[in-house]
């Protein structure tokens, strides 16, 4: 296909009145001017974006926590209330959430998503037997360990966006090799159970179109660091280039359980233990030390940020203004999708460095003066490395994953392409995404996507059944 634009945000930056072909999900030409036959966009086009870290089952988790409770809330006291929410979820709710909030992300402007998908097993804590749930039933899934992954593949091909599958490692409940909750029992594998589990990954996502398969071992307080060492050998066998995601840093009592522990600060016991590299993907890494910060960038590995998620569960602010200025690399994501919208991340991520600088404009560079511009082509760009995907920005050989802005209401603000991307992040009070594409097929046109009606009733359904529980 060709598809022409007025103005259209390439990879080296805006450019007028080009038209780009097409040809099975990739992009292959860019030509100045209307060729004959493209379909006309009906606005200027930008990079879809990247959404880097998501646990799907907790969008329907959303607003179930925020009354309070034992009378310190935090971090810790959420996740208490999270594990007693999940105990009721089949692989059927698991999949009819991550489908309602795959399509709600779609319309949003996310295109991919990393899925650091750690529920895996039955609502006992059971492994689940090979081909007996509805959700595997027509997939190859010889040990059944693959039934919770299998919901997750279902729910973003069905949607239509693009899946970065990664299997949480989740073996303790703290340092020390503590022994796990009874809340933690449906994420807790064996070294040789996971790597089995990331290998039935690999094959299934050979079904699945647009999709790939890295690893998360969940964080330093769930994995020791032989089990962390042999889940890294092992993917790296099947892909020396898999994405590997931890969360690290997300809270200040992790930092001195560490430091308690190894004598370390989380983020420089991975430097000093592990082989980080830009395939690397730092979860939050929240509170981290300047040496720390710049051993991230001297492995060339991203931080994931998520600040909705981590203003709502009282994390802290990470470092944005010292990382970019020493180069960096950034991805963003909705993490427990208490929002679920890339525009509201990037302006909490650009509002929390003025409130804290007391300054304005501070994600702007010398090169790029657009706040707007720069933190969604960076986190678009950050993104695609976060997921080994070839997607982050418009350009010959790039996947077309691409969003389509409503003109209607991108004439209402300051519009002209210099000041649009700080106008949709930072004035605009409605989704100013018109349409939608994913690997070179449209997803969402003119904000509907063909089963959001009966993805939202599924939802529907099953909230009401959670919230009698």
């Amino acid at each position: 296909m060709k598809l022409y634009a007025e103005n259209i945000l390439l990879n080296d930056g805006w450019a007028s009145n080009q038209t780009i072909t097409i040809e099975q999900g990739i992009i292959t030409a860019i030509d100045a001017g209307m060729v004959k036959g493209a379909e006309i966009a009906k606005g200027a086009i930008i990079p879809g974006m990247v959404n880097c870290h998501s646990h799907a089952f907790q969008r329907a988790f959303a607003g179930f926590s925020e009354q309070g409770s034992e009378g310190q809330d935090s971090f810790w006291t959420w996740r208490k209330i999270m594990y007693q929410f999940l105990a009721q979820l089949t692989e059927i709710d698991a999949k009819n959430i991550a489908k309602q909030l795959y399509i709600e992300m779609l319309k949003m402007g996310y295109t991919r998503v990393a899925e650091f998908h750690y529920l895996h097993h039955d609502i006992d804590g059971s492994s689940y037997i090979a081909d007996t749930s509805e959700v595997n039933s027509s997939k190859e899934n010889s040990t059944g360990l693959a039934t919770m992954a299998i919901a997750i593949f279902d729910a973003a091909q069905e949607s239509g966006i693009g899946l970065t599958l990664l299997p949480v490692l989740y073996q303790y409940s703290g340092f020390g090799e503590q022994a796990p909750s009874d809340g933690q029992k449906r994420f807790i594998n064996s070294t040789q159970q996971f790597n089995q589990l990331v290998s039935d990954c690999f094959t299934l996502s050979g079904q699945y179109s647009n999709s790939n398969v890295g690893i998360a071992p969940h964080s330093l307080r769930a994995v020791d660091k032989t089990s962390l060492l042999s889940a890294v050998k092992h993917v790296r066998n099947l892909d020396n280039q898999a994405p590997i995601h931890i969360h690290i840093s997300e809270q200040q009592k992790e930092v001195d359980d560490c430091f308690s522990h190894f004598g370390k600060r989380p983020v420089q016991w991975l430097l000093d233990n592990v082989e980080l590299d830009k395939h690397w993907c730092l979860i939050h890494a929240t509170h981290i030390d300047e040496v720390e910060r710049k051993g991230i960038i001297a492995k060339q590995a991203i931080v994931g940020i998520c600040p909705t998620t981590e203003a709502n569960l009282g994390d802290g602010i990470f470092p944005t203004t010292e990382f970019l200025a020493e180069k960096g690399t950034i991805a963003i994501g909705s993490d427990s999708h208490i929002s679920v919208n890339p525009i509201e991340e990037l302006r909490w991520l650009e509002y929390t460095q003025r409130l804290i600088k007391q300054q304005r404009a501070i994600l702007a560079t010398d090169e790029q003066a657009s706040v707007g511009q720069n933190l969604w082509q960076q986190a678009a760009q950050g993104g695609a490395q976060s997921t080994n995907s070839n997607t982050g920005c418009l350009a010959i050989g790039k996947q077309a994953d691409l969003l389509v802005l409503n003109k209607d209401k991108t004439k209402l603000f300051a519009n002209a392409k210099q000041h649009l991307l700080d106008s949709v992040i930072f004035a605009s009070q409605q989704n100013p995404i018109l349409d939608v594409m994913v690997n070179g097929l449209w997803k969402v046109i003119n904000q509907q996507h063909v089963d959001q009606e009966q993805a939202s009733d599924s939802f529907t359904k099953l909230l009401l059944k959670l919230s009698t529980n």
